[in-house]
This record gives C-alpha cells, structure tokens and sequence, in this order.
C-alpha cells in the first residue's frame, strides 16, 4: 500500500534571518531529525563563513597575519571557488574581499558610523581589498596582509544549496528551501504540479507595475534577489545603498529597486543578484543577454516603476507559461 503523501513545512532562524523548508513526507513521518538535520547544514555555513562569529573559520582567517596560508574546510572552500569565479567573471563588480568598505560605510558586522568617508580613508580602504590578490596554494587560502572576506552576498544561496543536497541524499523527492529570501525548488507536490513562487521587489514596486505579477514554476530551479529596501542610509538628501561597488569602493548610484536572478543553483543566483545589482540597469542588462543569464530589473524612475528582462529570462516566463 503506497503512504499518502503530505507537504510538511520547518522553519527557524540562521544568519540574521530566516528559513523554511517545505517538503514532500509520508503522512505521519517524524519531522524532527529533518528539522535536526537542516538546521545542523545551516549552522556550519555559520561556523564557517560567518562574519558576526569571532570564531568562525572566515573571521580567522581575517584576523590572520600577513603571509599565512589557511586551509579552508569543505564547505568555505567551495564558497570561494564560486565567489571568485564571480568575481573574474563579472569584472569584479562581485567581490569577496568587500569586507573593509562594507564596514566603512556603516554596514555589516564591523560597521562604523553610517556616513559618507573621507577620500583619504576610503582610499586607503580599498588598498586592502581586491579580489585579484586572493592566492590559492596547494589548498590553502594565502592572507596577504589585512585583507578582509565577506560572503554575505552569497551565502545565503550556498546555504539554499547544501540543505537541497542534504534533502536530495536523504531520498526527499520534492521540497522548497528558503533562506532570508532565496530559494530552490525540485521535484514535485502531491497534486503533481512544481512549486510555484511570486517573484518580488517590494510590495510599493510591484503595486506600480502595470503587468500582472510574475510567478515561477522551480522546477529544478533557484531564485535570488537583491534590493535597497531595507539596508540604506540618508546624508545630505543622498540616498546610500549598501551594496557596494567594489570597483571604486562606494555605494552603488541610480541601482535598480531589485534585480533577481533564476539560475539552477541559488549561489549562482545569488551572486550574480547582486553583481548585475553593481552594474546597473544598463550595464547589467546587457550582461545579462550576453552571457545568457534570466534576469529581472526593477527600477524607479521619474515616471514610475519600470520592468526589465533578460531574454533568457522573458524566455523562461514564456516557457512556464505555455507549460500550463
């Protein structure tokens, strides 16, 4: 006799935020060491690669002396791969080192006053950054001197990722994991249908748009966005965002209210979120078509709200849509 299957739904909290997780069970399973077994997947992304930890691997190494070859656990270490690919691949509008001028400009968790810096000191700030200056040998990650990692920007969608692996392991055949915002999808509900998400900017941007709001089927799929919403400040009637452009180490001007990213992993996701983020809507669009990435663009402008897509994006809408 074939188990009646349920959608079960966990929840908690990790890296300053959230995460729920919905699932496909038998009806009646025990949920604890699920819930046991995200949370501990969750906890060594901390344990690792958290920045608000004094004794986590990332704020070690950050502490490290100059010249001092750290070898980083698993889990770090495949973070790294996939941030400096990023970083390479986007020019270094992505970038791992972005730690001191994060905290500079009042943000993270070594933040200073939030406040526009003085040129000498954010000068001399970004000296210390710069992801071309990050060495690998022979597995070990090289300190070069009062270089400073953030992960922030990815995270999160590593996180997404390694709790979808653990449940794909444990013979789950359909779930959605969320962590602070971003999420994966795979497999199938009892009724047979994907998980289906709406794709946000805010509820004032979405509100202003005139087209109906944007639903994804995650078949397989991850989605990330990055906004302005929340983490901003205001000096002299100048709005500061605290996404950064590592490239001249200030907050990102005339950014996008939101730009999301529909990738197959949620780090990918992720980091090319806020990448494209760091671009702008011109730049980043055109990014984004060339190198065949499904973005989505939401900006303020003197007349409103507007939407823009990558082809690769609009092109999956449509396929969705013609799916159903």
């Amino acid at each position: 006799m074939t188990a009646l299957l349920d959608i079960a739904s966990l929840g908690g909290h990790t890296m300053g935020t959230t995460w729920q997780v919905k699932l496909v069970v038998p009806s009646g399973r025990d949920l604890h060491p699920l819930h046991a077994g995200i949370q501990a997947r969750l906890d060594a992304v901390v344990a690792q690669m958290s920045t608000w930890e004094a004794d986590s691997d990332i704020s070690r190494f950050n502490r490290a002396a100059p010249g001092t070859a750290l070898p980083l656990p698993a889990l770090f270490a495949e973070v790294m791969d996939g941030a400096l690919d990023i970083a390479r691949r986007s020019d270094g509008a992505f970038d791992p080192t972005v730690g001191p001028l994060v905290a500079l400009w009042g943000f993270g968790a070594h933040a200073r006053a939030r406040r526009v810096p003085d040129e000498a000191l954010l000068a001399a700030t970004r000296a210390r950054c710069g992801w071309q200056r990050l060495q690998w040998q022979h597995g070990s990650l090289l300190q070069p001197g009062a270089l400073e990692l953030d992960l922030s920007a990815i995270a999160k969608g590593f996180a997404v990722d390694l709790v979808t692996r653990w449940l794909r392991a444990g013979q789950i055949s359909a779930a959605l994991v969320e962590v602070g915002g971003e999420l994966h999808g795979y497999g199938r509900k009892p009724d047979a249908q994907p998980w289906r998400v709406l794709v946000e900017a805010g509820p004032e941007e979405e509100a202003a748009l005139a087209h109906p709001p944007r639903v994804l089927a995650l078949d397989d799929l991850a989605v990330a966005t990055s906004g302005d919403r929340f983490h901003q400040f205001i000096q002299d009637g100048t709005h500061y965002s605290h996404t950064l452009d590592p490239r001249v180490g200030v907050p990102v001007s005339r950014s996008a209210a939101a730009v999301t990213v529909v990738a197959r992993d949620a780090l990918h996701a992720d980091g090319w979120a806020t990448a494209l983020t760091v671009m702008g809507i011109e730049s980043g669009l055109a990014f984004a078509n060339a190198h065949g990435l499904a973005a989505r663009f939401i900006t303020r402008t003197a007349h409103g709200i507007d939407e823009h897509l990558s082809t690769a994006f609009a092109g999956l809408l449509a396929e969705q849509e013609a799916a159903t």
